[in-house]
């Protein structure tokens, strides 16, 4: 990922290229092409949106919510270039759309979109738009200017190969400071009228840095900062048996009856857990991890 000011610091953009993390998360959790498609497309934003974040402990998470066959897709970002996130029905299908492509939109149907940002304060800082297409890339433009009153431009993309592993994903966001004047807006809006698509820059080759500067080269663009992007849990065997306490005594006691093992899943990185019946007794008899 890549972070970038043009324009004297009148604009300010972000580029990333996901496929490798989202090849990751696809594989996974096992999902469908456009689940996949999804899925990538939130994760890609996510990883943008928290590269603005201020704070190293600062987390931000995107959460849809729509009436389509995939129900919700939820999303966490650190400011560091850390993303997971899953989808609740990973397998959903949807013919394509009129165009011939994947229907994000139509996977996820009409609903809202929860923005969550934990920056260590009393509240999270939290805010809910209605989803404008489902194409994601469009909702996350909406949530910006309505909520946060920043003109900006998000353009997200996934392109699956045949085998429906991931052929290429990436993106990016460019922002007007308040201060733009209007001659940078027109030049801009002229640009990006000659931007395609996100995936045929990625088709073309094009790293993070080429992406802006397709865009945004002609604005005195400068590169500020570079950083690694990965597809990483925090999930721990101990988070897991907070989960398995928080069952309560008699939901454990019914396990413990059961004879068998407990495995437990992250809904994040669909992680297993796996925990014997002497395990469960321990937690039942201690109430804390470990045996």
């Amino acid at each position: 990922m890549v972070r970038a000011t043009a324009s004297d610091a009148q604009i300010r953009a972000f580029a990333v290229t996901s496929r490798e993390l989202l090849e990751e998360a696809r594989a996974a959790h096992n999902t469908s092409p456009v689940v996949t498609a999804a899925l990538g497309r939130l994760m890609t934003g996510a990883l943008m949106m928290g590269g603005m974040l201020k704070g190293e402990k600062d987390i931000l998470t995107l959460q849809i919510r729509g009436a389509g066959p995939v129900h919700g897709i939820t999303v966490t970002a650190d400011s560091a270039g850390h993303v997971k996130g899953f989808a609740d029905n990973p397998q959903a299908m949807m013919p394509p759309n009129s165009a011939g492509k994947l229907d994000v939109g139509g996977v996820i149907g009409a609903g809202v979109l929860h923005v969550m940002k934990d920056m260590g304060l009393k509240e999270p800082y939290a805010s809910t738009v209605n989803l404008q297409t489902g194409e994601i890339g469009d909702d996350l433009n909406y949530y910006f200017a309505a909520s946060e009153q920043i003109p900006s431009v998000v353009a997200l993309g996934v392109l699956m190969n045949r085998d429906n592993t991931v052929r290429q994903a990436g993106g990016f966001i460019i922002q007007l400071m308040p201060f733009t004047s209007e001659e940078v807006i027109s030049r801009l809006e002229e640009e990006l009228t000659k931007i395609t698509s996100v995936t045929e820059l990625l088709e073309a080759g094009k790293t993070p840095e080429e992406i802006l500067e397709s865009v945004l080269g002609a604005f005195g663009l400068e590169i500020t900062d570079r950083s690694p992007v990965s597809f990483r849990c925090d999930c721990s065997r101990e988070r897991v048996e907070k989960v398995l306490l928080s069952l309560g005594e008699k939901e454990l006691q019914e396990l413990v009856d059961e004879g068998k093992e407990v495995e437990l899943h992250c809904h994040f990185c669909n992680r297993g857990y796996t925990f014997s019946v002497e395990e469960v007794k321990h937690l039942m008899k201690t109430g804390k991890a470990g045996c």
